[in-house]
């Protein structure tokens, strides 16, 4: 076997090829006079547009997903000022409940000494109405289970059930029910 006669053993894709032997093309050695160097500026104008096309779409995402935080922000921040609110109004609302009792016995003695406790009485109401108490005027009213409790009845004309004589007062706070009225009613 001589020199050329050799066999050749690697894969077929590792072959090289007969345009590997021959040097790379230039832009000069192209004719038409400029046109390869026009072609690559095209080339790299498309290549920059894309590239400013996919960092203002990544701009808008990042954009929206801002816009979105601050949405959601502003929603937490309304309802934690919400819910503050709420337990403010809740926790001032057992504080008058508890002032319930010292108000009644403030009231009871009113009846027995009116000049003696009025100053004091009204005080002390005139403060827990600026907090939100307001006492319910039920007497002479059609009976509302909502608003008190019936614990005397007496028969009537058979029409609809009033509101006779208050026996304990109730109170709303802010607008709610916090304690029903006891009252007798004919009907």
């Amino acid at each position: 076997m001589s020199g050329d006669d050799r066999i050749d053993t690697s894969p077929p894709g590792d072959q090289p090829s007969a345009a590997a032997d021959q040097p790379a093309a230039t832009a000069t050695d192209s004719p038409g006079d400029g046109d390869g160097a026009e072609h690559g500026a095209e080339q790299m104008e498309a290549a920059v547009e894309a590239d400013l096309q996919a960092l203002l779409a990544e701009r808008d995402s990042f954009k929206d997903i801002a816009l979105r935080l601050q949405a959601d922000f502003e929603n937490f921040r309304r309802r934690v000022t919400t819910q503050h609110a709420e337990d403010i109004d809740r926790a001032t609302g057992k504080l008058a409940e508890a002032m319930l009792p010292v108000l009644d016995a403030a009231e009871a003695a009113f009846v027995q000494h009116p000049a003696e406790v009025e100053p004091l009485f009204n005080l002390m109401l005139g403060e827990l109405r600026r907090a939100g108490l307001e006492a319910m005027n039920l007497d002479g009213k059609p009976f509302d289970p909502n608003l008190a409790e019936a614990v005397l009845h007496e028969p009537g004309d058979g029409g609809e059930p009033i509101v006779a004589e208050v026996l304990r007062s109730g109170y709303l706070w802010k607008g709610k029910v916090l304690r029903p009225a006891m009252v007798k009613v004919l009907g």
